[in-house]
C-alpha cells in the first residue's frame, strides 16, 4: 500500500471513525476523498524604483477534503493556506465548505446539483479551467471585479449530451475573505455551450462559449447617517458585473478570451446641506486573452517533451469616459518535473504598466521562478 493511501486512510479513521468509538458503535463505512494543490514563487523586480526588489513567496495551499454522507449527499471542504497582505505570516482560512446535494441524469439527459455554504462564484473557476491557477490569478479576479468564492447558494443545471451547463449562485457578494456586512446580495448566473461536444471536430470538440452576469449592490457609506448629515441613506450602490468567455482546452492546446464590464455606483459630497450626496456610475472595462500550447505534442501526438509555453496579455479601463488603460503580459516557459503534470517549473516574465499619465497602477516588470505540485 502507497503512502498517500495509508495517509488517506489514517486521516478518514481519525477525523471520521474516532468519535464514534466512544459510544459503543461501529465506525460508519465511509470515503474520504483527499487532494490538494501547493504553489510559490521567487520574483526579482526590474523596474525603476523596485529594481532588485527580490523575494521567496508561498502562495497557496489548497486542501480538498471531499466525502459522501449519504445517497446523492456529500459534503467538501477546502481550506486556504496564504500569505497575509502585510507580509507578516500566513493565515489559515476556509475557501469551500459546502453540502451538495447531486441529481442524477433524468431520461432526458438533464442532471444537476444543488449547494449551501461557502461556494465557488459565477464565472472563476471556469476561467481557470482554461489558465493555470498557479501562475497567478484569473482576469476578473486580478483585476478585483469580484472573488473566486463566496458565502451563499448556488445551482447547476447540466445539458445532455456534454452540451453545456446552467450555473447561479445567490452569495452574500463580499467574497469569501470577507464577513457580510450589508443587507444586499450577489445574484449571479453563467451559460456555458460547448456547441460542437457531440460532433468529431477534433480541438475545436472542446469549444466552450460562456456569458455570465452578476447583479449586486453595495452599503451607502452614510447608511447610518450621523450628525450634521442630511438622513440616513439605505439605497444600495450599484456593483454589476458582466461579460463573455470563449475558447477551447484541448490538453495540448488552449486558447481563451473574455470580455467583461463593471458598472460601480461611487458617491460625492458628505451628504449635508452644505455639500449633497452625489452619486455616479463609473463603468470599467476587461479584455483579456491567454495560450498555453504544448508545441511538441500538437507537432506528434507520441511526443514526451515536458515543455509547454504560456502567454497572457490583459487591457483594463477603470473608467471608460477616461482615456486610460492598464496592461499586464506575461509570458512563461514551463517544464514538467519527472515527467509528470503533477508538478510544474516556470520560469515566467511579468510587466503589469499603465498608460501615461494618470495611470493608476505601479510599474511592475519581475522575473519569476514559479513552482507547484499537486497531489
Amino acid at each position: 500500500m502507497s503512502a498517500h493511501s495509508l495517509f488517506r486512510r489514517a486521516l478518514a479513521i481519525a477525523l471520521f471513525a474516532a468519535p464514534s468509538l466512544g459510544s459503543g458503535q461501529s465506525a460508519p463505512v465511509t470515503k474520504l476523498d483527499f487532494s490538494g494543490v501547493m504553489f510559490g514563487a521567487y520574483s526579482y523586480r526590474t523596474n525603476a524604483g523596485a529594481k532588485n526588489t527580490n523575494r521567496f513567496d508561498l502562495e497557496r495551499v489548497y486542501l480538498n477534503f471531499k466525502m459522501p454522507v449519504a445517497e446523492r449527499l456529500s459534503v467538501r471542504v477546502t481550506p486556504d493556506i496564504s500569505a497575509q497582505v502585510g507580509g507578516t505570516g500566513y493565515v489559515y482560512r476556509l475557501k469551500y465548505a459546502f453540502l451538495q446535494v447531486d441529481r442524477p441524469a433524468n431520461a432526458a439527459g438533464y442532471s444537476g446539483f444543488v449547494r449551501a455554504g461557502a461556494l465557488q462564484t459565477v464565472t472563476i473557476e471556469h476561467h481557470e479551467t482554461f489558465w493555470p491557477r498557479w501562475m497567478g490569478t484569473s482576469p476578473v479576479e486580478r483585476w478585483g471585479y469580484f472573488s473566486s468564492a463566496d458565502v451563499g447558494v448556488s445551482g447547476q443545471l447540466n445539458l445532455p449530451k456534454k452540451k453545456g451547463e446552467f450555473y447561479a449562485a445567490v452569495t452574500n457578494g463580499n467574497g469569501y475573505a470577507n464577513p457580510e456586512s450589508d443587507r444586499f446580495k450577489s445574484i449571479a448566473a453563467r451559460l456555458t455551450l460547448t456547441p460542437l461536444m457531440a460532433g468529431k471536430h477534433g480541438v475545436w470538440t472542446t469549444l466552450t462559449i460562456s456569458p455570465w452576469i452578476d447583479i449586486n449592490k453595495g452599503a451607502s457609506k452614510f447608511v447610518n447617517g450621523g450628525a450634521g448629515q442630511s438622513g440616513a441613506v439605505g439605497e444600495g450602490l450599484t456593483k454589476n458585473r458582466y461579460g463573455i468567455w470563449a475558447g477551447i482546452k484541448d490538453p495540448n492546446l488552449a486558447l481563451a478570451g473574455g470580455w467583461s464590464q463593471r458598472i460601480d455606483g461611487v458617491e460625492s459630497g458628505a451628504n449635508t446641506a452644505a455639500s449633497p450626496r452625489t452619486v455616479n456610475d463609473v463603468t470599467g472595462q476587461l479584455l483579456t486573452g491567454l495560450a498555453v500550447i504544448r508545441p511538441f505534442q500538437l507537432a506528434d501526438a507520441k511526443s514526451k517533451a515536458p515543455m509547454s509555453l504560456m502567454f497572457r496579455y490583459d487591457m483594463g479601463k477603470p473608467n471608460t469616459d477616461v482615456d486610460q488603460s492598464n496592461h499586464l503580459f506575461e509570458a512563461s516557459l514551463i517544464f514538467d518535473i519527472a515527467g509528470s503534470r503533477k508538478a510544474q517549473l516556470a520560469f515566467d516574465f511579468q510587466e503589469n504598466l499603465g498608460d501615461v499619465p494618470a495611470a493608476t497602477v505601479a510599474p511592475d516588470k519581475r522575473l519569476q521562478v514559479r513552482l507547484t505540485t499537486s497531489f
